[in-house]
């Protein structure tokens, strides 16, 4: 039980990230099917954004109060009520608004409080791993979960039955199974104050290296599979579900078939893996600029999985390095913050459709990659000027 403990949090995980993701190919059925214009698909986005983050903020500090075990319970049934939601509001933008929110808020509780957990149940009393390694199953879990939802529910939206229904039921059905294997989970948090603090030793290194790489961890994603499949619409007619549906899993592969090589990355850069990943997305949306303005569908693989892997590798570092700096009184909370940072990604499908009308797409892609640049100078300067804490 005590080597195997973190597999019982980890199905949980899964779940929820898979319920906060399977949603993202949905989203050009939903434009075919009850005319939603681009500017509603991304307030979507926009509401999932607004659910998730006070979701960190809260899910960190209740689970250091109660333990880790009740919170993320609530978590998955918060997950099912988002699946409910989303099943019977296909035709009601408000409800399908608030379905995005609360599905947001359950993959907050499983960001948060699963990464901690798992984490915790990664060292002592339980056989301990190295940080990296700690911080690798907790966001591979997640990428697992991030990938695999969209994977199916694109294929029934594409070609399956009942498609504005049956992704969530099977949701539903897979989070009342890791529901029942989380029971049983060992909990690692003795209750104690409620906190949500950045601590005074961490904060030059939290706010000089680790929050300007976070926004790229799911503005990779979004580029890679929200951006890419809309300003190529035109271009694939019938068929936008699909290719938006190959990109997230594209982008999603190769951002989990990085991550077991950030280790590797960081002993050869002398710890500049992060750093390594930020090269890796500013090429990345580079390449969208280009795809954007040749209308070349085929293109949008390989710019996806350089996007995948910028995405993977900022995700698992970013999170190692939080996981090396946080007291364990505070992980919950240091995690929460990392996390509120990363999803601000999330935004930039919404910005960039929002300026759209001044000019456009490839023009506007140019501006966000010299940003991811700018993010990798600071990034850069303040590492060599801070050591991570050990």
């Amino acid at each position: 039980m005590g080597e195997r403990a973190w597999w019982r949090v980890a199905p949980v995980v899964f779940a929820l990230a898979y319920g906060g993701n399977h949603f993202s190919p949905l989203l050009q059925l939903y434009r075919q099917q009850e005319g939603y214009t681009q500017v509603q698909v991304d307030l979507l986005f926009a509401a999932y954004i607004v659910g998730i983050i006070p979701g960190f903020l809260i899910s960190g500090p209740l689970s250091d109060r109660f333990g880790r075990k009740p919170v993320l319970l609530v978590g998955a049934v918060l997950g099912m009520a988002a699946s409910a939601l989303l099943g019977l509001g296909a035709a009601s933008f408000p409800l399908l608004s608030a379905g995005r929110l609360v599905s947001g808020a359950s993959v907050a509780a499983a960001m948060v409080v699963g990464s901690s957990w798992v984490k915790e149940l990664s060292t002592p009393p339980y056989p301990r791993v190295a940080p990296q390694v700690a911080a690798r199953r907790a966001s591979l879990t997640l990428t697992a979960g991030f990938g695999l939802g969209p994977a199916v529910s694109g294929v029934i939206a594409q070609w399956g039955p009942a498609p504005t229904v049956l992704p969530y039921v099977i949701h539903i059905a897979v989070t009342v199974v890791c529901a029942a294997i989380l029971v049983r989970a060992p909990e690692t948090v003795v209750p104690g104050p409620l906190r949500l603090r950045l601590p005074r030793g961490v904060r030059g290194r939290f706010v000089g290296v680790v929050v300007p790489a976070a926004p790229w961890v799911f503005g990779c994603a979004s580029v890679a599979f929200a951006v890419t499949p809309a300003v190529l619409v035109a271009r694939l007619g019938t068929g936008a579900i699909g290719y938006a549906t190959l990109l997230a899993v594209v982008a999603l592969l190769f951002g989990a078939g990085v991550q077991p090589f950030a280790s590797r990355i960081g002993a050869a850069t002398g710890g500049g893996q992060l750093a390594v990943g930020l090269v890796i997305a500013t090429v990345g949306v580079l390449g969208a600029a280009g795809v954007a303005a040749v209308q070349q569908p085929w293109l949008g693989v390989p710019v996806a999985a350089v996007l995948g892997t910028g995405y993977g590798l900022c995700l698992v570092s970013g999170l190692t390095e939080v996981q090396r700096m946080a007291p364990r009184e505070e992980l919950a909370g240091l995690t929460a913050l990392y996390y509120s940072a990363t999803y601000l990604g999330f935004t930039f499908p919404v910005i960039l459709a929002s300026l759209s009308t001044l000019a456009p797409e490839p023009l506007l892609l140019l501006p966000l990659a010299a940003l991811c640049a700018g993010c990798l100078a600071i990034v850069l300067v303040h590492s060599a000027r801070s050591v991570p804490r050990r």
